[in-house]
């Protein structure tokens, strides 16, 4: 598991906002999607590509365009949909799939409730998004899921990590010999004793969408 911490001024001080308990669900929205953004930058640095050519005003130029089969978009419901917006906005011709995981809060342990992905993920480059790495055991399902149905290739964005979450991924997955990526506008202190990321900025999906 390669993992970068993003170091950039802007990041930091979106990702302080999103920390601020007085930051209303709106805000929080918008500061998602915008951080998101700039996370997907660092994110799709090993996109793959193609070499073409096009016609400008003035000669012929070569260039580079999006290799085929497209990239794979997959939020883990619900707090990845939060993230969303701002990830396609940067690769618009993405393709989105979705998974739905949920986190036993006495267990930890993450269970599968719904899907929608192709059966047939072979040679695909997959980008999960996942507000928190808090335990991994969710984020290490769906990475899973992913490579059982044959992505080739995984980049995890998420806005905090702990680093229980971490070394967890990367035991998780240990066996998988699939290039792994984690890209994170923070890394934090610790868990506490609930299986929260301290400092953290509390349940992502809350404070996106509020408590339903």
């Amino acid at each position: 598991m390669d993992v970068t911490v993003i170091d950039h001024p802007l990041v930091a001080h979106k990702l302080t906002a999103l920390r601020d308990v007085e930051t209303d669900s709106p805000t929080f929205r918008r500061l998602t999607e915008e951080l998101v953004t700039l996370l997907a930058y660092e994110a799709t640095r090993e996109v793959r590509v193609t070499p073409t050519q096009v016609q400008t005003p003035v000669a012929p130029a070569d260039g580079v365009r999006l290799a085929l089969p497209k990239p794979l978009v997959v939020p883990i419901l619900r707090a990845g949909l939060g993230m969303l917006e701002g990830m396609t906005r940067l690769v618009p011709t993405a393709e989105v799939g979705f998974v739905g995981m949920v986190r036993n809060e006495e267990t930890l342990e993450p269970s599968t409730y719904a899907e929608r992905l192709p059966d047939d993920l072979s040679g695909r480059q997959c980008y999960v998004l996942d507000p928190m790495l808090a335990t991994g055991g969710t984020l290490a399902a769906a990475v899973r899921f992913l490579v059982d149905r044959g992505a080739d290739h995984i980049t995890c964005i998420c806005l905090l990590a702990a680093p229980e979450g971490i070394e967890r991924l990367t035991t998780l997955l240990d066996d998988l010999h699939v290039p792994c990526t984690l890209v994170l506008a923070g890394l934090d202190e610790r868990l506490n004793e609930k299986g929260y990321i301290v400092p953290g900025l509390g349940d992502a999906g809350d404070r996106l969408y509020g408590v339903v």
